[in-house]
């Protein structure tokens, strides 16, 4: 199961899906269940915050407990909100493949490096052909 199938009953249609077990046995119910997927999705909501930061201080429970316990305490209603993903970074792939770099390395020199030096360093990587 597509963990955003549990994140939708939690929040939306308040079907059991743990106790769903129709042709598939209970294990491949279980395993699409993430509990970190589920409170990160659920930490973007302000009235679910609580809620999620309550289940997380419990997180040696079983999946099927927090399943539960987040399926009955939230309130039924439809949200829509938007992964929050990392700004990638044009120059870094520059910077990392003209001095050996790793990702950590490649943000600091790219702070240290003027615009004419990466255009320079951006001149020196470019191997052609279509992009």
């Amino acid at each position: 199961m597509n963990p955003f199938e549990y994140i939708n009953s939690i929040t939306h249609t308040k079907k059991d899906l743990m106790d769903a077990v129709s042709d598939q046995s209970v294990e491949v119910v279980r395993t699409g269940y993430s509990s970190f997927h589920t409170l990160r999705s659920l930490s973007y909501y302000p009235d679910c915050v609580l809620a999620a930061n309550a289940i997380n201080r419990y997180h040696h429970l079983d999946d099927r407990l927090q399943y539960h316990f987040l399926l009955n305490i939230i309130r039924k209603k439809k949200r829509f909100s938007k992964w929050i993903k990392a700004d990638p970074i044009s120059d870094i792939e520059v910077v990392k493949t003209y001095y050996g770099y790793n990702n950590t390395k490649a943000k600091q020199a790219l702070s240290l490096l003027s615009p004419d030096q990466i255009k320079i360093i951006r001149q020196k990587v470019d191997q052609g052909g279509r992009k």
